[in-house]
């Protein structure tokens, strides 16, 4: 007897009790549902909920899996020095050290991530009696690439408890939240327990625990897990090339470090008509925008060097999509078709906004010098009223030409 035939009798004994919405989330996973309409003219399409998010998953696997060589490496570049001349395919990076490291820290974030948001979207699901729908797929992939590698799992726990409750849950589930999942977890993380967030020593593997016995009296040698931005906003030079920043081999959260894989992804989502390309256009342009002025504003010398915001402001304007989380966030966030503007005008002008607001958070604001985050949670909230006043400027031009032609 086949897998299929075997969930076949299972479902006969299951439907009607407590275990229906749970076994109809298992037998999705492997086979689309069977349920047909049977009213109306309808088109049938081969594309579902399940298929899309597996759409946006595809491309975040390179991403998880160059993390855990990234999180490696950085770890022993910080204790050893950072390798001279180092290239895509050095045997440097590209080690069984670098990989078991990373997937030991990896790992687990990942398995809290689905166990607990998939966990309480059923609980939720058997409650309400409804289908367990597949948008935690990309969540739970989402949440261990945004956050800080050494993010204790009970932290992200309660964490993705209050994302998945308060984020989605309370709105109705999957297509009715008003912001980002993802965000709302790394949100409530970051506003929650800000050291773990943010500073010199959360981007690296192993790096706090050193510095604590550092700083208790043990003879170990300073470990430091600045990233690019931390560094411009305190002031300080970086030794990073612009390869090495494109490629990936700078400290960070682990899905936004490689730009390259980034663009690469972003292509993909554009090609399968996951996300719209006309959202991650537009964002680079406001990102490069805002660049371009903080740019003009040092050349003509408005600011000295002394200020606070100099360094970022002087900052080459597209170093902003190579560095940070902005390029991850254009592409992966943004686009979520849920919180995104849905008309076409409406997410120019919401892309743009993003890419904009978060180069300027991040020179104006040194303390939290990575401001997507927030960006894009905010324009998650306009995105109706951006919508409303496209369609009513629609309807009034049609308006005018209506009366221009009965005039």
């Amino acid at each position: 007897m086949g897998l299929k035939e075997k969930l076949h009798n299972i479902k006969g004994k299951v439907e009607g009790t407590n275990w229906q919405t749970m076994f109809g989330a298992v037998h999705t996973l492997f086979y689309s549902p069977n349920e047909t309409t049977h009213s109306g003219g309808h088109l049938r399409g081969a594309d579902d909920l399940k298929r899309t998010m597996m759409n946006v998953v595809l491309p975040l696997i390179p991403l998880f899996i160059f993390g855990m060589f990234n999180v490696g490496f950085q770890h022993n570049a910080a204790i050893n020095g950072f390798p001279e001349g180092m290239g895509f395919f050095s045997p440097e990076f590209w080690n069984l050290d670098n990989l078991s490291i990373g997937a030991i820290k990896l790992l687990p974030l990942l398995v809290v991530s689905y166990v607990v948001g998939l966990g309480i979207e059923i609980f939720f699901a058997t409650i309400n009696k409804h289908e367990v729908e597949e948008g935690y797929f990309v969540t739970g992939m989402l949440v261990p690439l945004i956050i800080p590698i050494d993010t204790p799992l009970w932290m992200l726990t309660v964490a993705i408890i209050f994302g998945v409750v308060i984020g989605k849950e309370i709105f109705g589930g999957t297509g009715m939240n008003i912001l980002n999942p993802a965000l709302t977890i790394r949100a409530f993380l970051f506003f929650a327990y800000p050291t773990w967030m943010s500073g010199d020593k959360v981007w690296v593997a192993g790096a706090k625990e050193r510095a604590n016995e550092i700083m208790a009296g043990a003879e170990l040698d300073a470990i430091s897990g600045e990233t690019i931005l931390g560094a411009l906003a305190q002031g300080q030079d970086f030794a990073y090339s612009v390869s090495d920043m494109f490629l990936g081999f700078i400290p960070g959260s682990v899905g936004e470090t490689s730009t390259l894989l980034i663009l690469l992804g972003g292509l993909y989502l554009i090609y399968t008509k996951v996300a719209s390309w006309r959202i991650i256009v537009s964002s680079v342009i406001g990102a490069l925008v805002m660049g371009l002025i903080f740019n003009g504003v040092v050349n003509a010398g408005w600011i000295n060097e002394g200020s606070k915001f100099y360094i970022l402001m002087s900052t080459e304007f597209w170093h902003h999509l190579l560095i940070g989380g902005l390029a991850f966030g254009i592409v992966f966030m943004a686009t979520d078709p849920v919180t995104a503007s849905q008309t076409n005008k409406g997410k120019w002008i919401y892309g743009f906004l993003i890419g904009f607001i978060s180069v300027m958070i991040r020179v104006f604001n040194p303390a939290y010098p990575e401001g997507v985050m927030l960006a894009i949670l905010l324009m998650n909230v306009f995105s109706p009223t951006i919508d409303h006043y496209v369609v009513q400027g629609n309807v009034k031009r049609r308006l005018k030409r209506l009366k221009a032609k009965t005039a």
